[in-house]
């Protein structure tokens, strides 16, 4: 299939290329050393942060693959934007954001080196490089996928054209510019894809027809999670809190440099904690895009009547040609090539803040760490700049790798359950736990990736039964991903204690402002308490409950 473009769509598409770089320049002249670079200055307001937060994980993954498996699952991939994410964002902001903004850390490994010690540090700036720049070729193999079939350009130069962009504009001057342009690519993502979801219930007859068309075990979230047969999933509401709303949640939110470290470019201690607060409240209304257009793809396929179908590979259902589809079923001319800028614009995103953090974590964790510790400031810039390089470079060679992969989004479930899992076990500890000792942090941890590396080869292989780590009589790939991390985490956080108790611990004094207790509670400035983090985290909240007891 290909879309044909008109010369209003071509001229959309590259004003839109043309602004990123253009904007990459002109940020150019702001990036004089290394924290302009890696932490953009800290000069940011909470709400441009808190956008930058959420549009940094708005990529391929997030927009594609969501609104697919809302097709595939139903109103049960919203728990990943509900329970899966907003108690985990306001846990970072109210008690997790402190320790890491006043140590005036750059990464997740620099506090895991002043916590705990060099070796974990390395450990987990080396996996978590790994993970950033396969998530990065995996935005770069969907872009050009989606380019290639339904616009008809040519596969390699597809990606390749999308690589350059993004290695120019975050080499140019690092996070402050992939900060702007991702502020810019939120409002297009919005403006380019929310009208999908208007066109689409306009066509059906409103939201009401919609879920009534809308099989009875697709349209809840949780009256049928006491059964997993009852479920596209085939999952229970223990998986869904424990694996999903716990574990995997939180050790993304609060433990992912990528996000986290947009919530380090704010101006103080305040605007760092609201954050990722602030940025709860968009990521609630995201599934007006992924959840809703899923749906309304699932009552058009299943309406003889509306010509409506996904592509078909190898006799199955793409579910990842959902929103495309849509696209080119809704728009005209011009507003095509707003809703592929719009595309471009999440997978470009999602792209550049994987790069942006990997290049800091390279520098810092593993380049200054290791080879070399008495790199001067612009020496360190330098590296940063070549990093990015590089990092784009390799994201093309997980790109590739990506395409002979057709199960890539169950594969990237699972690389999160092997790393984020079991770190936020160890910063959980860490922070709170003041015994807790770096023979006990990095033992803990090769532990619990180690489980769950086994657990996935296991399934993989046949040696291990998915319904043994799913404890039901039914489980899905998506179920054995939620209970796998969460077994990682108990062993991490179990195993860490056990090791600490025999081990030797740091003095009192070396963990003041790391640990809860030992650290003197910062004062913020002086507000009304309608203005305070504390407010609007319950404001969050409190829409949370509704949304889940609405959908129930």
């Amino acid at each position: 299939m290909s879309i044909g473009l008109n010369i209003v769509d071509w001229l959309i598409i590259a004003m839109y290329f043309g602004f990123v770089l253009g904007l990459g320049w002109y940020l150019k002249r702001f990036t004089k050393n290394q924290e302009d670079f890696f932490l953009a200055g800290r000069k940011n307001s909470p709400w441009v942060a808190a956008i930058a937060f959420l549009s940094a994980n708005l990529g391929a993954l997030e927009l594609l693959g969501m609104a697919g498996n809302t097709y595939k699952y139903g109103m049960y991939v919203a728990h990943f934007y509900w329970i899966g994410a907003v108690p985990a964002m306001l846990f970072l902001g109210l008690y997790m954001m402190p320790f890491y903004y006043s140590s005036r850390i750059h990464s997740i490994p620099g506090y895991l080196k002043l916590r705990f010690d060099e070796k974990t540090r390395v450990l987990n700036g080396i996996s978590f490089a790994i993970m950033t720049l396969l998530v990065s070729g995996i935005n770069l193999y969907a872009m050009a996928l989606i380019l290639h079939t339904f616009l008809g350009w040519n596969w390699d130069l597809a990606m390749w054209i999308s690589a350059i962009t993004v290695a120019c504009y975050v080499t140019m001057s690092g996070l402050m510019s992939a900060i702007f342009t991702e502020i810019v690519q939120f409002f297009l993502i919005w403006f380019g894809l929310f009208l999908v979801a208007v066109l689409g219930l306009v066509e059906i007859g409103g939201v009401k027809e919609l879920f009534a068309r809308v099989p009875a075990s697709y349209n809840t979230l949780w009256s049928t999670s006491g059964d997993p047969s009852l479920n596209g999933m085939a999952i229970t509401w223990g998986g869904i809190i424990l694996g999903l709303g716990f574990v995997l949640s939180f050790g993304y939110w609060t433990t992912d440099f990528l996000v986290v470290q947009r919530a380090f470019s704010a101006r103080n201690l305040r605007a760092a904690r609201l954050t990722p607060i602030f940025a709860s409240f968009p990521k609630m209304m995201v599934p007006i895009i992924v959840v809703l257009t899923g749906l309304i793809a699932l009552v058009l396929a299943g309406d003889p009547s509306k010509g409506f179908s996904l592509l078909m590979d190898n006799g199955q259902p793409n579910y990842d040609s959902t929103l495309p589809l849509l696209i080119a079923r809704y728009y005209p001319h011009g507003l095509i090539g707003l809703g592929i800028s719009a595309l471009l614009a999440g997978f470009m995103a999602g792209q550049a803040g994987n790069i942006s953090a990997f290049n800091t974590v390279w520098t810092y964790d593993i380049y200054k760490s290791v080879l070399n510790k008495n790199a001067s400031d612009a020496h360190l810039l330098w590296v940063g700049r070549m990093a990015t390089v590089v990092g784009v470079v390799l994201s093309v060679g997980t790109a590739y790798w990506a395409k002979g992969f057709p199960s890539i989004m169950d594969y990237m479930q699972a690389i999160f359950s092997w790393v984020n899992a079991p770190l936020f076990a160890t910063m959980l500890l860490g922070m709170f736990v003041w015994w807790i000792t770096p023979s006990g942090a990095f033992w803990g941890l090769i532990c619990g990736m180690g489980v769950s590396i086994t657990m996935f080869l296991g399934v993989k292989f046949g040696w291990i039964d998915s319904n043994t780590i799913t404890l039901s009589s039914q489980g899905s790939d998506m179920a054995a991903n939620f209970w796998r991390a969460w077994w990682a985490w108990l062993v991490c956080f179990g195993m860490t204690i056990l090791i600490s108790l025999f081990t030797k611990r740091k003095p009192k004094e070396e963990l003041v402002g790391l640990v809860k207790g030992l650290t003197k509670e910062v004062s913020l400035d002086p507000v009304p308490f309608l203005k305070r983090p504390e407010f609007y985290a319950i404001l969050s909240v409190i829409i949370l409950v509704l949304l889940n007891i609405y959908f129930w």
